[in-house]
Protein backbone atom coordinates (compact mmCIF):
# COMPACT_ATOMS: atom_id res chain seq x y z
CA UNK A 1 0.00 0.00 0.00
CA UNK A 2 1.28 3.44 -0.88
CA UNK A 3 1.50 5.82 2.04
CA UNK A 4 1.70 9.56 1.45
CA UNK A 5 3.17 11.67 4.27
CA UNK A 6 1.83 15.23 4.56
CA UNK A 7 3.05 17.89 6.95
CA UNK A 8 0.16 20.11 8.02
CA UNK A 9 0.19 23.56 9.50
CA UNK A 10 -2.08 26.59 9.29
CA UNK A 11 -1.09 27.53 5.74
CA UNK A 12 -3.21 27.26 2.60
CA UNK A 13 -0.46 25.32 0.81
CA UNK A 14 -0.59 22.59 3.47
CA UNK A 15 -4.28 22.08 2.68
CA UNK A 16 -3.47 21.86 -1.03
CA UNK A 17 -0.82 19.21 -0.33
CA UNK A 18 -3.28 17.33 1.87
CA UNK A 19 -5.96 17.30 -0.84
CA UNK A 20 -3.44 16.10 -3.43
CA UNK A 21 -2.24 13.30 -1.13
CA UNK A 22 -5.81 12.28 -0.32
CA UNK A 23 -6.73 12.09 -4.00
CA UNK A 24 -3.60 10.08 -4.85
CA UNK A 25 -4.19 7.72 -1.94
CA UNK A 26 -7.84 7.22 -2.93
CA UNK A 27 -6.87 6.53 -6.56
CA UNK A 28 -4.13 4.06 -5.64
CA UNK A 29 -5.75 2.33 -2.66
CA UNK A 30 -3.18 3.96 -0.42
CA UNK A 31 -3.19 5.81 2.87
CA UNK A 32 -2.21 9.19 4.23
CA UNK A 33 -0.11 9.94 7.29
CA UNK A 34 -0.39 13.44 8.72
CA UNK A 35 2.34 15.04 10.81
CA UNK A 36 1.60 18.27 12.66
CA UNK A 37 4.74 20.02 13.82
CA UNK A 38 5.10 21.82 17.12
CA UNK A 39 8.24 23.95 17.05
CA UNK A 40 10.37 23.98 20.18
CA UNK A 41 9.88 27.14 22.14
CA UNK A 42 12.97 29.25 22.86
CA UNK A 43 11.44 30.93 25.89
CA UNK A 44 13.17 29.51 28.99
CA UNK A 45 12.71 32.12 31.73
CA UNK A 46 10.21 30.16 33.81
CA UNK A 47 9.62 26.41 33.55
CA UNK A 48 5.88 26.76 34.23
CA UNK A 49 5.43 29.38 31.54
CA UNK A 50 7.53 27.31 29.13
CA UNK A 51 5.37 24.23 29.77
CA UNK A 52 2.18 26.23 29.24
CA UNK A 53 3.42 27.68 25.95
CA UNK A 54 4.43 24.23 24.69
CA UNK A 55 1.12 22.69 25.81
CA UNK A 56 -0.85 25.40 23.98
CA UNK A 57 1.22 24.90 20.82
CA UNK A 58 0.68 21.13 21.02
CA UNK A 59 -3.08 21.62 21.52
CA UNK A 60 -3.24 23.88 18.43
CA UNK A 61 -1.32 21.29 16.39
CA UNK A 62 -3.62 18.48 17.58
CA UNK A 63 -6.73 20.47 16.65
CA UNK A 64 -5.22 21.26 13.26
CA UNK A 65 -4.31 17.62 12.59
CA UNK A 66 -7.71 16.37 13.74
CA UNK A 67 -9.47 18.89 11.52
CA UNK A 68 -7.31 17.85 8.57
CA UNK A 69 -8.04 14.20 9.32
CA UNK A 70 -11.77 14.89 9.31
CA UNK A 71 -11.53 16.57 5.92
CA UNK A 72 -9.49 13.65 4.67
CA UNK A 73 -12.00 11.14 6.01
CA UNK A 74 -14.79 12.83 4.05
CA UNK A 75 -12.60 13.04 0.93
CA UNK A 76 -11.38 9.45 0.76
CA UNK A 77 -13.52 7.56 3.27
CA UNK A 78 -10.52 6.45 5.27
CA UNK A 79 -9.04 7.85 8.46
CA UNK A 80 -5.40 8.91 8.15
CA UNK A 81 -2.73 8.17 10.70
CA UNK A 82 -2.00 11.29 12.76
CA UNK A 83 1.19 12.24 14.58
CA UNK A 84 1.91 15.44 16.48
CA UNK A 85 5.64 15.90 16.96
CA UNK A 86 7.67 18.52 18.81
CA UNK A 87 10.95 19.73 17.36
CA UNK A 88 12.76 21.04 14.33
CA UNK A 89 10.71 20.30 11.19
CA UNK A 90 13.53 18.80 9.14
CA UNK A 91 14.64 16.48 11.95
CA UNK A 92 11.08 15.45 12.81
CA UNK A 93 10.34 14.51 9.20
CA UNK A 94 13.61 12.60 8.78
CA UNK A 95 12.92 10.68 12.00
CA UNK A 96 9.35 9.95 10.90
CA UNK A 97 10.54 8.61 7.56
CA UNK A 98 13.10 6.41 9.31
CA UNK A 99 10.40 5.05 11.65
CA UNK A 100 7.91 4.47 8.82
CA UNK A 101 9.58 2.76 5.86
CA UNK A 102 6.13 2.22 4.33
CA UNK A 103 5.97 5.92 3.36
CA UNK A 104 6.10 6.05 -0.44
CA UNK A 105 6.23 9.84 -0.84
CA UNK A 106 6.64 13.03 1.17
CA UNK A 107 4.02 15.52 -0.05
CA UNK A 108 4.74 19.20 0.65
CA UNK A 109 2.83 22.30 -0.40
CA UNK A 110 4.90 25.17 -1.77
CA UNK A 111 3.75 28.71 -1.01
CA UNK A 112 2.24 30.36 -4.07
CA UNK A 113 4.41 33.45 -3.81
CA UNK A 114 7.88 34.31 -2.58
CA UNK A 115 9.79 31.81 -0.48
CA UNK A 116 8.22 28.35 -0.95
CA UNK A 117 8.62 27.57 2.76
CA UNK A 118 11.39 26.17 4.96
CA UNK A 119 10.48 22.49 4.57
CA UNK A 120 10.13 22.76 0.79
CA UNK A 121 13.46 24.58 0.58
CA UNK A 122 15.22 22.03 2.77
CA UNK A 123 13.79 18.83 1.32
CA UNK A 124 14.06 19.91 -2.30
CA UNK A 125 17.76 20.59 -1.70
CA UNK A 126 18.25 17.26 0.08
CA UNK A 127 15.85 15.03 -1.86
CA UNK A 128 18.71 12.81 -3.03
CA UNK A 129 19.27 11.63 0.54
CA UNK A 130 15.68 10.66 1.31
CA UNK A 131 14.21 7.15 1.29
CA UNK A 132 11.26 8.28 -0.85
CA UNK A 133 10.37 10.86 -3.51
CA UNK A 134 9.25 14.37 -2.58
CA UNK A 135 6.12 15.71 -4.25
CA UNK A 136 6.08 19.52 -4.29
CA UNK A 137 2.55 20.74 -4.82
CA UNK A 138 2.07 24.38 -5.89
CA UNK A 139 0.07 26.13 -3.20
CA UNK A 140 -1.89 28.17 -5.70
CA UNK A 141 -3.68 25.21 -7.28
CA UNK A 142 -7.46 25.17 -7.09
CA UNK A 143 -9.42 22.12 -5.99
CA UNK A 144 -10.40 21.43 -9.61
CA UNK A 145 -6.76 21.62 -10.72
CA UNK A 146 -5.70 19.24 -7.96
CA UNK A 147 -8.47 16.82 -8.89
CA UNK A 148 -7.42 16.95 -12.54
CA UNK A 149 -3.75 16.31 -11.69
CA UNK A 150 -4.29 13.59 -9.14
Amino acid sequence: MRVYLVVVDETAEALVALRFAARRAADTGGAVHIVALVPRQDFNAFAGVQATIEAEARDRAEVLATSAAGALMSEMGRMPQIAVRVGDGEAVIRDYLAEHPEVAALVLGAASGGNPGPLVTHFSAHAGNLPCPVFLIPGGLTEDEIDRLS
